[in-house]
């Protein structure tokens, strides 16, 4: 007599959890047939306080120990690349851990777009902090939402742009974009009211760069006589010769600083020589702390070798870290998607779990998936200042677990602190 698989009965169980739990939140679900692989299983449509919303998404449900993946789960993609990324409805992939009795989501689409097609993925990856439940389904629902609606309008704009450079948009933001002779994008990005913009350029792999109209300008025109603007023009800001920028994208930048600025109503004097501190700790005074350009080597040099001295002298650091960020039920969306394909490679968390002096002596020693995957483990932010500043001030990371006190044994003091001190 033929028998029915295990994991066609893991697979149900999984099909079952995740309808229960959205049908419990009045969603409404409708199932595609099983008969046909079109790599879909759900249509969710959600509802706001009993009405019907125009947002809805697919879904991909795999139940069982099988898609275990380094420190998360792994779907594959299959045949299904394409339309997962290029469809008119975003798709998620839900993984149902039947020892666990958890789902855990991650959103394909999202992930797929922000590889790109030249270097396409072979899994979704599925983050076990990404927990669909009872507690999260109010955040699961707003995140998909907003996911939904970043296609509608101008923020479908925004959306693209965020997508090919890796950064995540405010719709208030002033975001502008353009192709020089070369096919190379320029994205410049500012703030409503900020003094300095940020550049992302293709051709310097979209990492984000400090400018202003007048450090943009400093090499192209000379100072005022008066020194007027002297203050204005940091020299912790990238010009134009720096970027290597021809003249008609400096024009192009120009001409951003210019529109933004009339946008924004601001008097000829608003603009100050520095980016103004988010949150630093140390930005109590009235007067921001400096902030200014810092090269991407020195700060990873510097933040590698903070991690090797905390985990040489707390060992169990990393395992508790890792748990401290599993605890955390306010973790950014953003951060869990970038947690998804790193955790589902298992030769990228190996790297990790084995991260130490005696492995890793310089940045180049470590992969930079592996470098990231670590930091995101670690550290809840870090911030940067001006480089007249001594590199231990220009560099403030603020740990996930707190740094112990001198005084105290740290595998002891951090560990008996409980899950909420370990939140930074």
């Amino acid at each position: 007599m033929p028998k029915i698989p295990n994991g066609r009965r893991v697979g149900q169980a999984a099909v079952n959890a995740l309808r229960a739990l959205l049908e419990e939140h009045d969603h409404i679900v409708q199932e595609i047939s099983g008969q046909n692989d079109f790599g879909e299983d759900f249509y969710v449509t959600f509802t706001d306080d009993g009405n019907v919303t125009s947002d809805t998404i697919k879904v991909q449900v795999k139940g069982g120990q099988s898609w275990r993946r380094g420190n998360g789960y792994a779907v594959p993609i299959d045949h299904h690349g394409e339309t997962w990324a290029n469809g008119n409805v975003p798709v998620y992939c839900v993984v149902y851990d039947p020892d666990a009795k958890r789902l855990h989501w991650a959103n394909a689409t999202q992930q797929l777009r922000r590889s790109g097609p030249l270097h396409p993925p072979r899994f979704v990856g599925v983050s076990p902090n990404a927990v669909l439940d009872e507690t999260t389904m109010d955040s699961f629902v707003t995140q998909a939402r907003r996911y939904v609606g970043r296609y509608r309008g101008r923020q479908a704009v925004l959306t693209h742009l965020g997508e090919m450079s890796g950064v995540e948009f405010d719709p208030a933001d002033h975001v502008l974009h353009f192709v020089n002779r070369d096919d190379e994008d320029l994205i410049f990005w500012k703030q409503p009211g900020a003094a300095v913009a940020t550049l992302l350029l293709s051709a310097q792999g979209w990492e984000q760069i400090w400018v202003s109209l007048e450090s943009l300008m400093r090499s192209e025109l000379p100072m005022p006589e008066d020194g007027r603007g002297s203050e204005l023009a940091d020299p912790d800001l990238w010009t134009a010769e720096d970027l290597e920028l021809s003249r008609s994208e400096i024009m192009w930048v120009a001409s951003c600083f210019i529109s933004t600025r009339q946008a924004d109503e601001e008097p000829e004097d608003a603009f100050v020589g520095f980016v103004e501190c988010q949150g630093c700790p140390s930005c109590t005074g009235e007067e921001p702390e400096e902030h200014g350009r810092i090269e991407a080597d020195v700060i990873h040099d510097y933040v590698l070798n903070r991690i090797l001295d905390r985990i040489e002298a707390e060992p169990t650091l990393m395992r508790r870290s890792i748990l401290a960020m599993r605890e955390d039920g306010k973790l950014a969306p953003e951060v869990v998607a970038e947690l998804g394909p790193l955790e589902s490679e298992p030769h990228i968390v190996r790297q990790v779990n084995r991260l130490s002096r005696a492995r890793v002596a310089t940045v180049d020693d470590i992969d930079p998936e592996a470098f990231r995957l670590a930091i995101l483990y670690l550290i809840h932010r870090i911030y940067v200042g001006g480089t007249s500043l001594p590199l231990d001030e220009q560099v403030r990371i603020v740990w996930r677990i707190p740094e112990p006190s001198p005084t105290t044994s740290p595998e002891v003091k951090v560990w008996n602190s409980g899950p909420e001190a370990s939140r930074a």
